[in-house]
């Protein structure tokens, strides 16, 4: 899930951060999925995986590193906005189920999403 050149430049912390908001995500798309289109519980459709093949790519790359809010909280939207409206349809839907099928994860994501967004924008990343 996360590129292994990317977590090399995360401290320990972040990284796990980093690889539980993407399973969180992953799980999120999945209900999702499961539940509207259904796809079998572990599978994707075609549409649902091209959106978590994005979404990974955008967490994975993300310009706060260490400091990274999480996707609701940030002052910079990187999401295209159909993918941002697709992402935000899963999270309205998968959200509240989010408690009683993955409750630690739910925890940890409501936990993640008190941090403060960064104050500035760090420089983009070549």
């Amino acid at each position: 899930m996360l590129e292994e050149s990317t977590a090399k430049k995360l401290s320990p912390a972040a990284a796990r951060r980093l690889r539980r908001e993407m399973k969180t995500v992953r799980v999120m798309i999945g209900m999702y999925c499961h539940d509207c289109h259904g796809s079998r519980r572990g599978r994707l459709c075609a549409d649902c995986q091209q959106l978590w093949e994005y979404a990974r790519r955008r967490v994975a790359h993300c310009r706060f590193r260490d400091d990274k809010p999480t996707c609701a909280k940030c002052p910079i939207h990187c999401y295209r906005p159909d993918r941002r409206e697709r992402i935000r349809q899963v999270m309205r839907h998968a959200g509240p189920r989010m408690i009683w099928r993955h409750p630690l994860l739910a925890i940890y994501h409501l936990l993640d999403g008190r941090r403060k967004p960064p104050a500035s924008t760090p420089p983009t990343r070549s």
